[in-house]
């Protein structure tokens, strides 16, 4: 074969390399392993069994929320978000495909991209069913609502508020977790990063309340949690020390993280060797 032929056949590879494809790729090997909708099942169940818990120890008359309840077990939910991105983002590299990837996709950044969009549509619908699983489970509980007994209520903007801000937070987990995976290659590794991000490192810091803890507790990516936060937790969480920074806030921070990622997966991808 001759130079001017190799680059013919080269550059007919690469047109063949389009984004749909590598999306579809990704998505078939997302979807196609066992853990995936094991993860995604476990993930439903458990919020929801949570959220019915706790609901059930609020009495009646109580002043809980409808949304606090029927966000209640995102405890659960978020882990269960960070283990789907971290399964899938650190996958070619646990299970020695990687380099079969990227020869198919030797510019890499369209895979971390696929992957990136593949998990944030599992963890959205995951959000979803989670939440229609923990309203039904709180409807029927003593005590639900704003101090009047009303439920959660679609009709209602601030609880429509609270439902798009949960799935929107799982979202920003998994894709997290994704990151964290791809950044790590190592599933251990990423899943022990995120849950010290998302988890511990928020609750030690809630344990020692103060300005200074306050203000780092609101800039780590659990702050996500404001997006679904009713108005009471959010003057709760304003009156512990750290900035004021809303539901809105609570979300650009989540997604100043998931950038943040991004990046530096994205370099290491590319100025790493993949093995």
């Amino acid at each position: 074969m001759t130079s001017a032929e190799a680059l013919r056949r080269d550059r007919t590879q690469r047109r063949a390399v389009t984004a749909p494809r590598v999306l579809a790729a990704e998505w078939t090997k997302a979807a196609g392993v066992t853990s995936t909708a094991w993860t995604v099942a476990g993930t439903v169940g458990a919020a929801g069994s949570l959220a019915f818990v706790l609901g059930s120890f609020a009495g009646p008359g109580s002043a809980v929320s409808g949304t606090s309840l029927a966000t209640s077990g995102y405890p659960l939910a978020q882990l269960g978000a960070l283990v789907l991105g971290v399964l899938i983002g650190s996958a070619d590299s646990a299970t020695g495909t990687c380099l079969t990837t990227y020869a198919a996709v030797p510019r890499r950044l369209p895979v971390l991209g696929a992957q990136v969009v593949v998990t944030g549509a599992l963890a959205a619908l995951t959000g979803l069913a989670a939440f229609a699983v923990s309203v039904a489970a709180t409807a029927g509980t003593a005590g639900t609502g704003r101090a009047a007994g009303a439920p959660w209520a679609l009709s209602d903007p601030q609880d429509l508020r609270a439902a798009a801000g949960y799935v929107l937070f799982l979202t920003g987990a998994a894709v997290c977790g994704v990151l964290l995976g791809a950044l790590l290659r190592r599933p251990l590794a990423a899943l022990t990063t995120a849950v010290a991000l998302f988890v511990l490192a928020d609750q030690v810091l809630a344990a020692n309340p103060g300005r200074v803890t306050g203000t780092v507790r609101a800039l780590l990516p659990g702050g996500g949690t404001r997006l679904f936060a009713d108005d009471a937790q959010l003057a709760a969480l304003a009156a512990g020390g750290g900035p004021d920074l809303g539901a809105r806030g609570g979300g650009l921070v989540l997604g100043a993280w998931c950038l943040a990622l991004l990046l530096l997966a994205g370099h290491r991808l590319v100025r790493r060797d993949v093995a």
